[in-house]
């Protein structure tokens, strides 16, 4: 009998030194696990963490692309709840903080309310643009929001039509909002006053994202629903060109969507744009002139360092293309269906984040994975959902479940 309770309690232990990951591989299958399972790197260098924080909510399971953005020597950061906060770069401490969420003064709204602490969610999702000393977002309530860089107050509000769920762009004093409803407008971002509005046609069936704005040299540049780039003049909002990127081809409205939710990258003379079915092309900005296109999907945004792009692909495949002529240069592929963000360059690496809460870095030279950090969160509802932000030798990233990472990269 004393033997029996031995092995039992052997087992036991084996199984916990084990870890987690043994265990719930019981409940996995094999391409979860194969997922899951990273292959081991010669890691070049050890990234540390400074310091972080939690921004109440995150963003949970709900799609979002709310990123940090440094700027005024600070970083400031959003969760899909309502809190909006500003930090100290380097100690990590909170200049201010705004709570945006909704808490009703009806006494029956007030009593479901009061049974969540944190008030009814003001769905800020719309990505964060801090420029003119204001920091600059929307939310899927059609809300944009224009608060005091500096003290976090309420500079304006303004209301459109649909959900905002891409970062604002903001030039010559123009905030360009892009919308769920397949509309752009324009606000006077002194008072949020609409200037002019865009529309285009979204499909019956399109994927849940936008293409973020881009106001460069006197234009509005933005992707749409239907493949098409359209530029549009920044201070009047009449249509300079279009350029069909894809055209929809299949029997299935599913096979024929052809969705731009990446942001146009715009480089000197050109912009470059990328579509959901499969193609990356080069466009002359003045024109709309199409230079090259290749095979490469993504709804993710470009990364970019010198003469050379870098695309993850809706599969999480990275690749290095040469802008001039759209010739591939490399490819890792080792991270696949890991859910990869877009590439962020720093120095002489680019960093992607994955569901699973790890960041890779990347040499740019050749693909080679150099260096990985676990910043924790096993969990796919506490991964890293969009891309890291750079500044410098740090790093700044955001985890599904609102934790705010500050991280130092020690060889750039």
């Amino acid at each position: 009998m004393r033997l029996g309770w031995i092995k039992v309690v052997t087992f036991v232990s084996v199984m916990t030194l084990a870890g987690c990951s043994t265990i719930s591989g019981w409940f996995m299958d094999d391409e979860e696990i194969e997922i899951r399972t990273l292959q081991p790197i010669e890691s070049q260098f050890t990234a540390n963490r400074l310091w972080s924080d939690n921004l109440t909510g995150g963003v949970d399971k709900f799609y979002s692309r709310l990123r940090p953005a440094v700027a005024y020597d600070k970083v400031f950061a959003a969760s899909r709840q309502g809190i909006v906060a500003a930090y100290e770069l380097e100690s990590g401490k909170q200049v201010w903080k705004r709570d945006l969420a909704f808490y009703p003064n009806d006494k029956w709204y007030s009593f479901i309310t009061n049974m969540w602490s944190n008030g009814i969610s003001a769905k800020i999702s719309g990505g964060i643009t801090v420029i003119y000393e204001t920091v600059f977002f929307g939310s899927e309530n059609g809300e944009v929001f224009a608060l005091d860089v500096n003290t976090g107050e309420t500079k304006w509000t303004s209301k459109v039509r649909g959900e905002i769920i891409a970062s604002p762009a903001v030039d010559e004093n123009v905030v360009l909002v892009n919308t769920g409803s397949g509309a752009l407008f324009a606000l006077d971002a002194s008072t949020g006053k609409q200037l002019w509005l865009f529309e285009s046609d979204v499909p019956a069936l399109s994927l849940r994202g936008i293409s973020a704005p881009v106001a460069a040299n006197g234009g509005a540049l933005v992707g749409t629903a239907t493949g098409k780039l359209v530029v549009n003049i920044l201070g009047s909002g009449q249509t300079a060109w279009e350029q069909t990127i894809s055209a929809p081809s299949g029997a299935t409205e599913l096979e024929r969507i052809v969705d731009i939710d990446s942001q146009p990258l715009v480089v000197g003379p050109n912009v470059y744009v990328i579509s959901f079915d499969g193609t990356l092309a080069s466009v002359e900005l003045r024109s709309g002139r199409v230079i090259w296109k290749r095979e490469y999907n993504s709804y993710r945004r470009l990364g970019i360092d010198g003469n050379s792009l870098y695309v993850t692909d809706k599969n999480s495949n990275i690749y290095s293309i040469d802008r001039r002529n759209g010739v591939e240069m490399w490819s890792q592929s080792s991270l696949k269906k890991r859910n990869l963000t877009s590439p962020e360059s720093i120095g002489k690496y680019i960093v992607v984040g994955d569901k699973y809460g790890f960041l890779h870095w990347l040499d740019k030279t050749d693909g080679k994975i150099v260096s990985r950090m676990d910043i924790g969160g096993d969990d796919e509802d506490e991964g890293i959902y969009v891309a890291p932000v750079a500044f410098g030798n740090k790093l700044y990233t955001q985890t599904r479940d609102g934790e705010l990472i500050a991280i130092e990269v020690p060889i750039i």
